[in-house]
């Protein structure tokens, strides 16, 4: 409920050097009164100011559960906008349990999973995109994930989604006072302005749809499949990729039958890359199974990489993958440029659509020319969080794609002369739909699924 006062560990639970134990609610301090002692014993936490950190102990009954120190934050200026206390005691997983365990026991209730973040949208600290921004902060994998997130919190598709809606609202508005006083609001030519109004959101919400590709590609990875003919040298890759040996490497051919997936980094890019079988005719019950399953990956990847062995010449098994990159995004690696080339990127360039870089993985180059293209194919150059929004949320996104069908409605109720009652119908609909993204327009059971993906303690 949410007058209830609720504590949760808000570290993980993992041996580290220091743990936080959050109370949030009414009872907030009174509760770290019955538990808390000062090092002379005197100091009540109830009496002290807001926004200051005190040194002492937590116990329960005569019993030193640790040492701790305290911080105090009265609401609204907290984090939930509630009375909140921070214990901070020492990282180990019995010692942060036994404070929980006593706070518990002294009144407060253990919290939901995102609980707190809950009460910090419900409370109007948050609102909805920032709140499922805090989870996103938590679950980036990379640089540009992260800078995404945190532009969201600061509010990037709150006023995005907002600006939107003031237009839509005015006009719903004037249509309906127009429908109610006609003497002295007229409606004469409105259509065409209302039409030219719709057409300029439309364009606003499609930009935004839009980035929701490379919205999703900064938040999950970019879908790599690494494809190419047996000691092309994709597991060598592979390998000089994740840092580490993953996949096992030898001059036997078809040695690679089964699918690896790793995920990495380069320069704050994700790729969840997956090392497939070398693709070739083969006899072999077993490789042809793994030949079978490569192509099946390469069919839902966001990228393909092709890695051919510029010492040994093309043949049918490579026109057989040229065929497959057809109208996808690939990036040709023509690997041991370290050796005489037999194949050249000329030679590939003619046959291929995509970039086709001379790399080495046995002496590491050509690696920064591949981090430089996969920027400039998924990101488009550089990005600027400071004046770009960035659709990472699917949530988000469907509602975007429903408000512009229903604006698309209202411009269908224009150009057919339906009457202007119709309009304020379909503009109502977008209004809403975009009130979902910021939780101004959404029930409670909505509100209950979000946050019950959060972690504990957030």
């Amino acid at each position: 409920m949410q007058g209830d006062t609720i504590a949760a560990v808000s570290t993980a639970m993992s041996s580290s050097g220091i743990g936080i134990i959050r109370i949030s609610g009414s009872e907030s301090f009174a509760i770290a009164d019955r538990i808390y002692s000062s090092k002379g014993g005197r100091k009540r936490l109830s009496d002290q100011k807001s926004h200051t950190i005190h040194y002492g102990f937590i116990k329960d009954g005569d019993e030193v559960i640790d040492e701790v120190l305290v911080m105090l934050m009265r609401g609204p200026r907290s984090y939930t906008a509630e009375d909140t206390v921070e214990i901070n005691c020492h990282g180990g997983v019995y010692a942060m349990r036994r404070v929980l365990d006593t706070a518990v026991k002294n009144g407060a209730r253990p919290a939901e999973p995102g609980e707190f973040t809950k009460r910090a949208f419900l409370n109007g600290r948050l609102d909805l995109s920032q709140a499922e921004a805090v989870m996103d902060i938590i679950q980036a994998k990379n640089e540009y994930a992260l800078k995404s997130s945190l532009s969201q919190l600061k509010g990037s598709v709150r006023e995005a989604v907002r600006s939107i809606r003031e237009k839509i609202i005015y006009h719903i508005a004037y249509i309906e006072s127009a429908l109610d006083d006609p003497e002295h609001i007229s409606l004469e030519g409105y259509p065409g302005e209302l039409d030219s109004v719709v057409d300029e959101l439309q364009g606003k919400l499609g930009r935004l749809i839009d980035s929701a590709e490379d919205g999703r590609v900064m938040a999950e990875g970019i879908r790599t499949v690494i494809v190419g003919k047996p000691n092309a040298g994709k597991s060598s890759l592979m390998n000089l990729l994740v840092g580490e040996e993953r996949a096992i490497v030898t001059d036997i051919a078809g040695t690679t039958r089964d699918i690896l997936e790793e995920n990495i980094s380069l320069s704050g890019i994700s790729l969840n890359i997956i090392d497939t079988a070398g693709i070739r005719d083969t006899k072999d019950v077993v490789e042809q199974i793994g030949v079978s399953r490569a192509k099946e990956y390469a069919k839902d990847a966001d990228l393909i990489i092709y890695v051919v062995d510029a010492s040994t010449g093309l043949d049918d098994n490579d026109e057989q993958i040229i065929e497959m990159l057809r109208g996808r995004q690939a990036i040709v690696l023509l690997n041991k440029a370290d050796l005489e080339a037999v194949t050249t990127e000329e030679m590939l360039s003619d046959k291929v659509e995509g970039p086709v870089i001379s790399i080495s993985v046995k002496e590491n180059t050509g690696i920064g020319e591949l981090e430089n293209q996969l920027k400039s194919m998924f990101y488009k150059g550089d990005i600027s969080f400071n004046d770009e929004v960035y659709i990472t949320n699917i949530r988000h996104k469907a509602a975007l794609v429903s408000a512009k069908e229903s604006l698309s409605q209202v411009r269908d109720s224009i150009a057919v002369g339906m009457p202007e009652d119709f309009y304020s119908i379909d503009l109502m609909s977008a209004y809403e739909e975009l009130g979902t993204i910021i939780g101004e327009s959404v029930g409670e059971d909505l509100v209950n699924e979000i946050f019950s993906k959060f972690c504990m303690g957030k």
